[in-house]
């Protein structure tokens, strides 16, 4: 199991524990996470499982690639550095203890 910590725009925090494979907005659906709507299911076309990954792990999820940075623009929340579709990274073990923040305006 990886563990990733879901950070609220008031400071609270969910930690939940996910599997290898699995992507962050599947695994904060499965959590019941707010903030994580998901419409699309994962299919990279709505930007409603937009995270700021906390900058100590921001070397570790990836890159973004051009189709994601394009549905990012699409985002209610101001894309950052550090944004990301959740859907987009995939649980590995050298993901575990990740930290993201689930932006204000996906609410």
């Amino acid at each position: 199991m990886v563990k990733v910590t879901y950070i609220q725009p008031d400071g609270s925090q969910q930690v939940v524990e996910g599997i290898e494979g699995d992507s962050v907005m599947q695994t904060a659906v499965n959590a019941g996470v707010p903030g994580i709507i998901a419409e699309c299911g994962g299919s990279m076309a709505c930007a409603t499982c937009h995270v700021y990954v906390d900058a100590a792990w921001a070397d570790k999820t990836g890159t973004r690639s051009e189709s994601e940075e394009d549905m990012l623009d699409c985002a209610m929340a101001e894309m950052t550095d550090r944004s990301r579709l959740s859907c987009q990274v995939r649980l590995t073990a050298d993901l575990d203890g990740l930290t993201v923040h689930v932006p204000e305006d996906d609410f």
